[in-house]
């Protein structure tokens, strides 16, 4: 690994290291904040309980997702504020705060949000940290912060699970220095151990802020300190490793996933297969896909785009067109991205017959090519002489919804006025 050395001076790993030996290796590998939430709730808290309570107030709630006014609806949800079946309601909640967010009245937001720690349920870690995240999407981080290092003052007791929803809004700052400063010192300081999510939040930072070769790293002393890898751990290395083409650092993370007994999952897979259609490598990608179902695991959309795109782009369409029939036998329906791509090639091959089957198909379903892709398809069936087929697409090209413009239209319209 390149330079490693050179960057072990600027993350400080003791500290964190002391508090890592009893650290939790989870299974899980979704680190996003619905996990974090989500990993607090208990059968007994009460945000199950109101499973067994009436309905939620239609008009409350109604009222709330119809309001526009930033203002009213302020005091709309303020009005609610004891109504615990309104504020268990995670939707009403996070859509409050967003369109609140949107409307720049950050000074509702931490009255709102300020309020509900005062109330029972701030005596929840889950709820908190629903709070901590909220302030997070709404980009006020030190709210966020000091909603962390507060959590005594309201009766809660803080664990991994704030921590690491405090430790994923503050990775948003993408300020190497303040996540550094949080990660060494405040496990010491509240008795807290971190585990696999909080490698993986680490990581993924890392590697949004382009420093991989200390992402790495980072994953190798966390492991030495007993913190082992997750698969979700892998494929974050392997997708920022392969984005900037160090594609042999990508191998090597691959091989070394799978010598720790760590198995690849559809995410993996899917960025190996990017990573070799990037490289114009289109036959390796297609033997990774079916080695993934020789070991059980489906191939999806994604996989399937990516496969065709590959084969279109190295001129093999007739493998293309088979990968594209495998989509269809394995049960799946293609997504406009696969219409996309096909008729592009389609019409790139000269293959006017296929690629107006495809178009007529995904227009149908109200998913439309761009004006250039239908364009050269509208003459390509003119030159063909297959007017009526042209004339047909520029039917279904009449009913878009949403329509078309008239200028665009008119560029369509041109090829037919012409012949």
């Amino acid at each position: 690994m390149n330079d490693i050395s050179e960057h072990t001076h600027m993350l400080t790993l003791r500290p964190v290291r002391r508090f890592c030996h009893a650290a939790t290796v989870l299974a899980s590998t979704d680190i996003y904040a619905s996990a974090v939430v989500a990993s607090n709730e208990t059968p007994d808290t009460p945000s199950n309980q109101i499973r067994n309570l009436k309905p939620l107030d239609k008009p409350a709630l109604e009222k709330l997702k119809a309001e526009r006014d930033p203002e009213k609806l302020f005091n709309l949800f303020k009005a609610n504020a004891h109504n615990k079946l309104v504020i268990e309601n995670r939707f009403a909640f996070e859509d409050t705060i967003s369109r609140l967010a949107g409307a720049h009245r950050f000074d509702y937001i931490e009255q709102l949000l300020e309020h509900q720690k005062t109330l029972p349920q701030g005596r929840r870690e889950g709820f908190i940290v629903r709070i901590i995240m909220l302030y997070g999407k709404a980009g006020m981080i030190e709210n966020a912060m000091q909603t962390f290092y507060d959590m005594h003052l309201y009766g809660c007791r803080r664990t991994v699970k704030s921590f690491n929803a405090t430790l994923m809004v503050l990775a948003q700052t993408r300020d190497l220095v303040a996540i550094e400063a949080f990660l060494s010192k405040v496990p010491e300081r509240f008795g807290i151990e971190v585990d696999i999510f909080s490698v993986n939040i680490v990581i993924k930072a890392l590697c949004d802020m382009g420093i991989l070769d200390k992402a790495y790293l980072f994953m190798v002393v966390m492991e030495k300190a007993g913190i082992r890898p997750d698969v979700f751990t892998y494929t974050t290395l392997l997708s920022a490793f392969y984005k900037i083409n160090r594609g042999e650092i990508g191998d090597g993370i691959w091989n070394l996933m799978v010598l720790k007994r760590c198995f690849p999952n559809l995410a993996t897979f899917n960025v190996r297969i990017q990573y070799l259609v990037n490289g114009r490598r289109a036959w390796q990608a297609n033997d990774v896909m079916a080695l993934m179902q020789s070991i059980g695991i489906k191939p999806d959309e994604v996989t399937y785009n990516l496969v065709i795109k590959g084969f279109c782009q190295a001129g093999y369409l007739e493998m293309a067109k088979r990968v594209y029939s495998a989509l269809h036998g394995n049960g799946y329906k293609p997504n406009v991205k696969i219409y996309q791509t096909m008729i592009h090639y389609l019409l790139k091959g000269g293959k006017f017959d296929l690629a107006y089957t495809m178009c007529k198909d995904c227009m149908n379903r109200n998913w439309f090519p761009n004006v250039d892709t239908i364009y050269t398809l509208l003459d390509g069936l003119k030159k063909s002489k297959q007017v009526d087929k042209a004339i047909f697409i520029m039917r279904l090209a009449r009913r878009r919804v949403p329509p078309f413009s008239p200028k665009q239209l008119g560029r369509l319209q041109s090829i037919l006025s012409d012949s």
